[in-house]
């Protein structure tokens, strides 16, 4: 019996006007954690849904042998009749349904046309307490966490008898404590035998369990380590994935924040359904001008919900509270008001609330400006087109075309998308929620240089973010948020990871 459970040999697969394998191949041998890291747009989602069938025998150029035979998959699910399942970044789960419904959905048996479900509501617990799961099998999914509905995902694909698992970004919505968890079971599953793929930019993650790393760039496979004997850092994997040092994470910034450019006071948002429900309570903060300003605080804090409630009272039933901008008193209650009040909002779920994926990347980037580029009520597709091109090459968007349609685009890319539009708007304040969630090294640092050019115009940034590091390389200053409250703030010279935590936790 081979040593590699999976091979992959001189993998070719093409799209319209971008080549996005070029001869990839990797070999992952049984039992182990491989990682896979790249820049986004390198090709790593593309070479897994290869490998799990989504692209289909035919589609691609080269070979993908499983188990030392090579695979003709037609679709996920002759795939998974041969011990592989993929769990994709967005969780491909059914909100209405149960735990129990969604993790045998689509394989159940019947008798006579007759669902057994007490059998499967039993079988489901078993899966369950292999993932540590300890929810009720009758529980709906919506109402539970982002991670616990990652575990639901695993316990899915566990009850196919899985050999091989490829978890795409599988902690990127997740928090610190969630993500540790999760961590654990992948290593957890390791001792059971069971083969894990996981593409991840977080390399400290990566570092902590991956047996063997695989670098993509520009969809070619360029190196392989092993973790332990190679001695793999995170410095040797980010320049594999760039093509060069990254000395600087963090860009470096010697402006000084003027005046106060924006004040909240005592600002209390409710729940959207349950209208008598706090979801944020009193907060109060101000911004300068010239200031990235960091919200932190775990999931659940009401970072979000704030920051939507201020851009055009996009989330909660109703809010109370008093909003300042340069001075005087303003009535934000819809995204136009907002967007003429002078605020840009860049949202944390990039797919549903900031892009139209099925429109191009010319649209995407002109739609909260066409009134800026019409003339008489009539837009100027010449203006349009050049706009579009200009941020295409200012922010290195990675496309064919500014007629591409945006779902095609890698995430970094199309979180440039996103960026661009609320930069030709040309707002004062812009707000960033999550900026740089699923995506690489390369691409972070981008964005991190495109905010402190912001900066230093005289803009100002908010910025709400659940990575520290980010928010201690980045801020002025941090407000820390929990339970809906604003527990306390820290300036630039005195923040720590540690005091975070510990303001995030006080009673």
């Amino acid at each position: 019996m081979s040593d590699y459970i999976l091979e992959i040999q001189n993998l070719t697969k093409e799209f319209p006007g971008v080549r996005a394998l070029d001869n990839v191949s990797l070999k992952v041998k049984r039992g182990e954690i491989h990682s896979l890291c790249g820049e986004n747009g390198a090709g790593k989602s593309t070479l897994m849904s290869v490998i799990s069938g989504v692209y289909p025998k035919g589609s691609y150029e080269g070979k993908v042998i499983l188990k030392g035979v090579e695979t003709h998959y037609r679709s996920v699910k002759d795939s998974e009749k041969d011990g592989l399942a993929i769990i994709h970044q967005e969780l491909a789960l059914s909100p209405f349904l149960s735990i129990y419904e969604n993790i045998f959905l689509g394989h159940m048996k019947t008798r006579l046309g007759v669902i057994n479900w007490d059998h499967y509501i039993k079988e489901s617990k078993k899966y369950l307490d292999q993932v540590g799961l300890h929810e009720k099998p009758s529980t709906i999914v919506s109402k539970m966490g982002v991670g616990k509905q990652q575990l639901v995902e695993i316990a899915r694909a566990l009850s196919k008898k899985v050999d091989v698992l490829i978890l795409d970004e599988p902690t990127s919505s997740l928090n610190d404590d969630e993500s540790e968890k999760l961590l654990d079971l992948i290593l957890e599953l390791k001792t059971q035998g069971i083969t894990s793929i996981m593409i991840s930019h977080k390399l400290n993650e990566v570092l902590k369990i991956a047996d063997t790393v695989t670098i993509l760039r520009d969809g070619k496979s360029i190196s392989s380590y092993d973790v332990k004997a190679d001695k793999l850092t995170e410095a040797m994997i980010i320049k594999d994935m760039v093509g060069r040092d990254l000395t600087h994470r963090f860009p470096e910034r010697k402006n000084t924040p003027a005046e106060v450019v924006m004040e909240v006071k005592n600002w209390t948002v409710y729940h959207p359904d349950y209208h008598n429900i706090k979801v944020v309570e009193d907060a109060s903060f101000t911004l300068r001008r010239g200031e990235i300003l960091a919200f932190c605080g775990p999931m659940g804090a009401g970072r979000t919900e704030l920051m939507m409630s201020i851009y055009g009272r996009s989330y909660g039933s109703h809010c109370k509270g008093e909003l300042y901008i340069g001075g005087k008193k303003c009535e934000t209650t819809t995204t136009k008001a907002a967007i003429e009040a002078g605020l840009g909002y860049v949202s944390e779920d990039r797919k549903s609330l900031g892009l139209i994926l099925i429109q191009d990347v010319k649209s995407n980037i002109s739609i909260s400006s066409l009134k800026k580029l019409s003339r008489m009520g009539v837009v100027s597709s010449q203006r349009e087109i050049q706009e579009a091109e200009k941020y295409k090459n200012e922010l290195q968007i990675k496309t064919p075309s500014i007629n591409q349609l945006t779902r095609n685009l890698s995430g970094g890319n199309q979180q440039k998308v996103v960026l661009s539009r609320v930069l030709l708007a040309d707002p004062d304040i812009f707000i960033v929620d999550e900026p740089t969630r699923g995506i690489d090294v390369g691409a972070k640092s981008e964005i991190y240089g495109i905010l402190n050019d912001l900066v230093a115009q005289g803009k100002s940034v908010i910025m709400v973010t659940s990575e520290l590091p980010e928010a201690l390389g980045m801020a002025d200053r941090i407000y820390v948020m929990n339970e809906g409250r604003i527990k306390g703030m820290l300036n630039r010279d005195e923040a720590t990871q540690e005091k975070i935590m510990h303001i995030a936790l006080m009673n």
